[in-house]
C-alpha cells in the first residue's frame, strides 16, 4: 500500500499550513506579492508615473491577477468542501482580489479596486503564528456573523427613519428654497445629521426645521449605541462559552468551540488545538 502524499495533499500543506519550511517560504512569497501588487495599482493611479510606465505597471498588474487567480484555483481544488472556503472571509477577499482586472476590460478604471488586496496580508497573523490575534480576529468575525439578523433589523429600522424624516424636512423647508429641494436630498441630509457626521452644506432655515434637526441630532446618539449593545452582548456571551483558533482542513471554517471535536459548518472532524 503507497502512503505516499498524493498532489493535492502536499499542496494543501504548502498553501494551508505554515508549520512546514515549504508552507512558511510560500505564505513570506504570497505576502510580499500582495504588497508589490498593491504598491503597482496606487503607483499606476499617479498620473505622472502612469505617463512614463503605464506599459509595464499595466503588464504587472496582468501578471499578478493571473498569478492571484492561479493560486486561488489551487485553494480551492486543494479542499474536499471548497465552496466553504469560496464564501468564508479569506475566500471573499481573495475572489474580490482578482475580479477588477477582469472587470476594467468592460469598466475602465475598475482595475484601481485591486487596492483591497492588501486585505490579504491578514494572512500575515497566520504566518508569524500569533495566536492570540488570530483568536480575537476569529472571535470578532464570529460575534458579527451570530449578531447578523439583529444588525439587519437595526438597518432596516434606521433606513425608514431617516426616509420618514427626509421627508418631514422637505414637507417643512421646501418652500423657503433653504436646500431641500427634493426628497431624496432630504433624506441625504438626514442621515448625515442622525449619523452626526454634519457637513453642513444643507441647514434648516426655519424655527420648525431646527427643531426637527435638533430631535434628529439627539437620536443619533442614541443610534450609535445600538449596534455596540448587540455585538458586545454577543462577545460577553461567546467569551463565557469560549472559541477555539482551529481550522477545518476540510472546508477550511473557523469559529469553532473549544470542547468542539468537529467542524460546526460540514461536521468534518478537527485536529487537537495545540497549547
Amino acid at each position: 500500500m503507497n502512503d505516499a502524499p498524493t498532489i493535492k495533499e502536499k499542496l494543501y500543506d504548502i498553501i494551508f499550513e505554515s508549520d512546514t519550511r515549504a508552507g512558511k517560504l510560500f505564505d513570506v512569497l504570497l505576502i510580499v506579492s500582495i504588497l508589490v501588487s498593491v504598491a503597482v495599482v496606487m503607483l499606476d493611479s499617479v498620473k505622472e508615473i502612469h505617463e512614463v510606465h503605464g506599459e509595464f505597471l499595466y503588464a504587472a498588474e496582468w501578471f499578478f491577477t493571473i498569478l492571484f487567480t492561479v493560486e486561488y484555483i489551487i485553494r480551492l481544488y486543494c479542499l474536499k468542501n471548497p465552496m466553504h472556503y469560496a464564501k468564508s472571509f479569506y475566500g471573499i477577499i481573495d475572489l474580490l482580489a482578482i475580479l477588477p482586472t477582469y472587470v476594467s476590460l468592460l469598466i475602465p478604471g475598475a482595475q484601481h479596486l485591486l487596492v483591497i488586496r492588501v486585505l490579504r496580508v491578514l494572512r500575515i497573523f497566520r504566518v508569524l503564528k500569533i495566536v492570540q490575534f488570530i483568536s480575537e480576529a476569529n472571535l470578532l468575525l464570529y460575534v458579527f456573523r451570530e449578531s447578523k439578523n439583529k444588525i439587519i433589523v437595526f438597518l432596516f429600522s434606521v433606513l425608514t427613519m431617516v426616509v420618514i424624516l427626509g421627508s418631514f424636512m422637505y414637507l417643512i423647508e421646501n418652500p423657503y428654497d433653504s436646500g431641500f429641494t427634493s426628497i431624496p436630498k432630504s433624506i441625504y441630509w438626514a442621515i448625515v445629521t442622525l449619523t452626526t457626521v454634519g457637513y453642513g452644506d444643507i441647514s434648516p432655515a426655519t424655527p420648525l426645521g431646527q427643531v426637527l434637526a435638533s430631535i434628529i441630532m439627539i437620536l443619533g446618539y442614541s443610534v450609535i449605541a445600538v449596534p455596540s449593545g448587540f455585538v458586545t452582548v454577543e462577545l460577553s456571551r461567546i467569551k463565557r462559552r469560549g472559541l477555539s483558533s482551529r481550522v477545518c482542513s476540510n472546508c477550511s471554517s473557523e469559529g469553532h468551540d473549544k470542547d468542539a471535536s468537529h467542524c460546526k459548518y460540514c461536521g468534518f472532524e478537527l485536529e487537537e488545538e495545540l497549547d
